[in-house]
């Protein structure tokens, strides 16, 4: 294992990796905005040499990269003829990118490199309102609409999305949120090794959470809101859990996802992911998945505990209903 920390900063374009790579130059990183992902093995090499000065490094790599990414291979457009800079963008230079990409991140993993991807993302209609504000261009977007562009580069990272060591859905968020919450991530992580499991309930009426890694949808259960003296109450009442509980299915349900969080973790923790959001939803987040969360909370409180896991209990739709 390599002594130096790598966050890999990556997302989609407006969805706020400045702000992300400032919160963490805050808290102590070396930080090198859009940094060629060819030229990252021989950063880390060079930051290695520098006697202990520099123990965590910051890089944000987004769809930049890509665009000035060098093709070597040349193949026959559709017209027989030589090719464009546009076909070098959407085809070669993609295939190109990607493969290499992938290649460099696992090879440096192989390593024993301490790499952590933090992926960046928001809904289109909040991305298309940023770039109106600000009057920024899509990168991808040169020639025709915002939304083509956004369309492109979601599904040229997607790669970089599915290794991700946790991804931060920034909608919602202002600039000071999400850089408590990237600080929040790069303390919590500071341990080679320490690994966060968020269970999160939440109602389906609201939104599903994109942060979420695994999704459990409990809407399969009785619903207290249909128990007039239950109704009322939220899924931490005593009398809302007894309710919930007191079936075969949620017994059931229970065994299932235990043994699947059991199974999952060590994997989890294999390929260095120190951040695994688990959500459970029910139609309105006040009951059913309340009481599941915290009784899955209950269940795996001290066994995470013995393995230096660290726990955090998180209800986002509890007070909405």
């Amino acid at each position: 294992m390599k002594n130096i920390r790598v966050v890999l900063i990556s997302g989609l374009s407006g969805s706020g990796k400045t702000t992300a790579i400032k919160a963490l130059e805050d808290v102590g990183f070396y930080c090198v905005d859009n940094l060629p992902i060819l030229l990252l093995p021989k950063f880390i090499e060079l930051c290695e040499q520098s006697e202990g000065k520099i123990s965590k490094v910051a890089v944000v790599k987004d769809i930049r990269g890509e665009v000035s990414f060098p093709v070597t291979r040349e193949a026959p457009n559709h017209t027989g003829g030589g090719r464009s800079e546009g076909d070098n963008l959407s085809s070669g230079g993609d295939a190109e990118f990607l493969k290499d990409s992938r290649r460099i991140i696992q090879d440096l993993k192989k390593e024993g490199c301490r790499i952590e991807i933090l992926f960046l993302e928001a809904s289109d209609t909040v991305l298309m309102r940023r770039f109106s504000e600000t009057r920024r261009e899509h990168p991808l977007a040169v020639g025709g609409s915002i939304r083509d562009g956004l369309q492109l580069e979601r599904k040229r990272l997607q790669f970089i999305r599915d290794m991700a060591n946790q991804v931060i859905d920034t909608s919602k968020l202002s600039a000071h949120q999400l850089k408590e919450k990237v600080q929040q991530y790069a303390l919590e992580g500071k341990s080679p090794g320490r690994m966060t499991v968020v269970l999160l309930s939440f109602g389906y009426s609201f939104g599903i959470p994109f942060e979420a890694d695994l999704l459990m949808d409990v809407r399969f259960l009785p619903n207290p809101y249909f128990v007039e003296e239950l109704r009322g109450f939220r899924g931490d009442d005593p009398k809302v859990t007894e309710y919930v509980l007191q079936w075969n299915e949620t017994k059931e349900f229970l065994q299932h996802i235990e043994s699947l969080i059991r199974f999952l973790l060590p994997l989890y923790r294999k390929e260095m992911k120190t951040h695994l959001t688990i959500a459970v939803g029910c139609t309105g987040g006040r009951h059913r998945s309340v009481v599941i969360i915290n009784r899955l909370a209950d269940i795996l409180r001290d066994e995470l505990a013995d393995r230096e896991i660290f726990l955090s209990v998180q209800h986002r739709d509890m007070d909405k209903g």
